[in-house]
């Protein structure tokens, strides 16, 4: 697994990304996100500044996913689970699959437990746990969101809430405000800046929703946060030891947050260049709490 890239400037750090499927997983929920990643670059004109390295983790070597696409897993989740600690980002798509891991509880459940509990006990790191669409539900299933923001697909609303309730009885009660949002970021890194108005991670006015919420719209930050004392010891103090917890709605949601993901980490420029290649226009979610590095 690469952790660099060589340039003529010296070594680029590559972000490490982690899909893990279930069978019956939403084919557009992994291809969208993928695309966006695979076309990120730290440097925009130099292709290979690469930005992030993909891994695909699944129970069995193949999976298929709800419309019959069958995808070829680089590692079985008894692996992922062996090396989680050299991933940045864990990115779980949703799609039909989501209700029988629910049922059978089983993975990505406990890798997504395991990403979560890895960040609480060694904040140091900035880590990032996304999901898309349904993908969420799952989230709510392990208890993650509890104090937490959160959203899903606009079908499951009411599912999610379900579920959120059930795992606040089972944990400390704190509940999960499911928002109708086109994504929501808890645990944000951002550059406020001398002035808002030129920020473009600052949204000035809130975006139609059926919940009020600070809405910021990204950060840059992540090559500095890392290596900033002062940033770890904040981070440590936000919930999940400031993991940065990412759900999005449906499948172009899924799209808009990981344009937000390459923003945060890369730049909100590369952010931009992909969805110019991609002819997409990049529609913003909200941010409910953060750090300003």
């Amino acid at each position: 697994m690469s952790a660099i890239t060589d340039t003529t400037d010296g070594p680029i750090e590559v972000i490490q990304v982690l899909f893990a499927l279930h069978p019956g997983f939403g084919a557009q929920e992994l291809c969208g996100p993928l695309e966006v990643l695979s076309k990120a670059l730290h440097k925009l004109k130099d292709p290979k500044t690469k930005a992030f390295e993909i891994t695909i983790a699944a129970p069995s070597a193949g999976v298929s996913s709800s419309s019959g696409l069958t995808i070829k897993a680089d590692i079985d989740f008894a692996t992922a689970h062996e090396d989680l600690s050299e991933y940045d980002v864990l990115i779980i798509p949703g799609g039909d699959g989501v209700n029988k891991v629910l049922e059978t509880q089983s993975e990505p459940l406990s890798l997504i437990s395991a990403f979560a509990k890895l960040q609480i006990s060694d904040p140091s790191k900035e880590r990032t746990l996304m999901s898309i669409g349904t993908g969420s539900l799952l989230f709510a299933q392990t208890g993650i969101l509890q104090g937490l923001a959160a959203t899903t697909h606009p079908d499951y609303y009411t599912k999610m809430e379900i579920i959120c309730k059930q795992a606040a009885r089972n944990g400390d009660l704190e509940q999960t405000d499911v928002m109708e949002e086109n994504y929501v970021v808890n645990n944000a890194r951002y550059e406020l800046g001398e002035n808002l108005e030129e920020n473009p991670f600052v949204l000035s006015k809130r975006p139609d929703a059926r919940r009020k919420s600070i809405a910021r719209k990204g950060s840059n930050a992540w090559k500095e946060s890392v290596k900033r004392r002062e940033s770890n010891a904040r981070r440590a103090s936000l919930r999940l030891g400031g993991l940065r917890l990412i759900t999005s709605g449906g499948i172009t949601s899924g799209l808009d947050a990981s344009l937000y993901l390459v923003a945060a980490m890369v730049s909100h420029e590369s952010a931009q260049e992909v969805a110019r290649v991609m002819q997409y226009t990049w529609n913003k979610g909200v941010t409910v709490e953060g750090i300003d590095v």
